[in-house]
């Protein structure tokens, strides 16, 4: 599962973490699942932080088939709204709760992320924590 951080910093050089996530999405064996929502969020702040250009090629990427893009299913939105609500004070947000909720539904524990805060605090349905990568 991967969250925006790694997607986001792969496409900014200047990102702190942008070799750590190029070298992780070019040898990571697969597969990796990126949920819709977070799509959405990278491309919102790559096209606002580093233009069209950059927007285009993260989208050029994801079109290549190379990770299995993630929708929202219907039962999902509750589950989001439940860990949004109970983790109101971190605060958790839409997207991550959208991130814990697919890998719950696809009994994934491997997460890409560098949001660590978030993902070490709260505690998947399916399994104990969640491992983090890269």
């Amino acid at each position: 599962m991967v969250d925006a951080g790694p997607l986001y910093a792969y496409v900014d050089a200047d990102d702190a973490h942008h070799e750590e996530s190029l070298d992780f999405l070019r040898l990571h064996p697969g597969p990796l699942v990126v949920p819709v929502l977070v799509i959405a969020e990278v491309a919102h702040l790559v096209g606002t932080r580093l233009g069209a250009g950059a927007e285009v090629r993260i989208l050029a990427d994801l079109a290549s088939g190379a990770s299995s893009i993630e929708p929202v299913h219907t039962g999902d939105w509750l589950r989001i709204a439940e860990l949004v609500a109970r983790y109101r004070d971190l605060p958790l947000g839409t997207v991550d709760a959208s991130v814990l909720t697919c890998a719950e539904r696809l009994g994934v524990i491997e997460v890409a992320t560098f949001d660590r805060r978030h993902f070490t605090v709260v505690r998947p349905g399916h399994a104990p924590a969640f491992s983090q990568l890269p």
